[in-house]
């Protein structure tokens, strides 16, 4: 069937996170949210009939996972990844954040040093900090307007207190798909010194035109022994309510430790239409994927031209994964406040500053283009007469 992406739905009085909290969390009035990573679409519609007949079988009590379940997410990584995984591999959490924060708690102790790669998501600090476990940086390279990893800083600053490394694959903030050469090479480095590789993945099945996506334990069975790789079917089918993600741990000892976390909290149970969800989604949801990808494209196309011909003080970052745009704003001359100020205050647009991700991330913004064109040109419209304003300043 054809999947309409241009519907505007109202999602006020939802409890819309993104919508109805949004002047809220950024302190502002009637402003047009772009920020969380969540899409203005609706699911595909099998996923919506699969919901429509659980509910109304009426009972909702303690749900299993059961057969059917993984193997729809096995055929999905064979058939969208070219990735053999294995049932037993599989574990569940209720989001990747939260098992992030598990991983981080099992493997490590305090004192420990974990590696992120900033500008990078936000969370990957918090669960790092929080857990009293230290953060060694290993910024990206931005070179020639293209992020890529520094492994000779990355050796330099590894010693016998890091364990851990928590990777963004696609990476979030700044789009990159990493490529097979650049994740074999950092696994070697990982291997070397025996440092566990933990890769959010989340963003997998949203890979633009030109670039393919590699799970890091597909590359071999050594970082397949070597890593905990975190997917869910939250962005891809903007499922992030329903609280479900899967945890592959091809490693039995590995896995074991992650269980006996998971059970220790007694979080290990499955919501009963986060697991309808997820199996609709995976046996199918192609053909709305193949169409969101499609019209993301173009949201990308459209942001990039109505960029370089009304704001030309902004750059966009070349996009390969995700539906999270990385805009360089630094030719505004703007402090880090300052351009949050102009976002949120003149342009009345929730984004998501670059500061959050990061010092490297300052002058940056990250920008969410998962909505119908029509409310994308609205924000653009509004940045750009935001931006004039400051244009008139710093010409006088």
């Amino acid at each position: 069937m054809k999947y309409n992406f241009d519907e505007e739905i109202n999602r006020f009085n939802t409890s819309s996170v993104k919508w109805d909290e949004v002047d809220t969390i950024f302190n502002g009035e009637n402003l047009l949210p772009m920020w969380v990573a969540d899409m203005d679409f609706k699911v595909p519609e099998p996923v919506i009939e699969a919901i429509k007949q659980r509910a109304e079988h009426g009972i909702f009590g303690y749900t299993a996972r059961n057969d059917s379940y993984y193997e729809a997410i096995i055929n999905w990584m064979q058939r969208r990844h070219n990735w053999k995984v294995e049932k037993d591999w599989i574990c569940h959490a209720p989001g990747v954040v939260p098992a992030l924060g598990m991983i981080v708690r099992t493997f490590t102790k305090p004192g420990d040093k974990i590696i992120i790669q900033s500008p990078v998501y936000y969370p990957f600090t918090n669960v790092v900090e929080k857990n009293e476990r230290v953060i060694v940086q290993n910024p990206l390279k931005y070179e020639d307007g293209k992020y890529v990893m520094d492994f000779e800083d990355l050796e330099s600053k590894i010693d016998h207190d890091v364990k851990m490394i928590i990777i963004s694959s696609p990476h979030n903030p700044v789009g990159r798909v990493w490529t097979k050469e650049e994740l074999t090479q950092l696994g070697d480095i990982c291997l070397k010194h025996n440092i566990l590789v933990v890769s959010d993945e989340i963003h997998f099945d949203l890979i633009l035109k030109g670039h393919s996506h590699t799970p890091f334990a597909s590359i071999s069975e050594e970082f397949a022994q070597n890593s905990i790789i975190c997917t869910a079917p939250s962005k891809t089918f903007n499922l992030a309510g329903l609280q479900t993600s899967n945890i592959i741990i091809p490693n039995k000892n590995i896995r074991e430790k992650f269980t006996n976390t998971l059970e220790s909290l007694f979080i290990g149970m499955t919501s009963t239409f986060g697991l309808v969800a997820t199996e609709s989604a995976y046996r199918y949801g192609d053909e709305w994927l193949d169409q969101l990808l499609v019209y993301l494209q173009k949201n990308l196309e459209f942001l990039t031209d109505y960029i370089n011909q009304n704001i030309p003080e902004l750059k966009v970052i070349p996009t390969e994964g995700t539906y999270l745009v990385w805009i360089d704003c630094r030719e505004l001359g703007l402090e880090a406040k300052e351009l949050e100020h102009l976002m949120q205050k003149e342009a009345r647009v929730a984004l998501d500053e670059g500061y959050i991700f990061g010092k490297s991330g300052e002058g940056f913004t990250r920008m969410n283009i998962a909505c119908p064109r029509s409310i994308l040109e609205e924000g653009l419209k509004r940045i750009e007469k935001a931006v004039k304003s400051v244009r008139g300043v710093a010409s006088k």
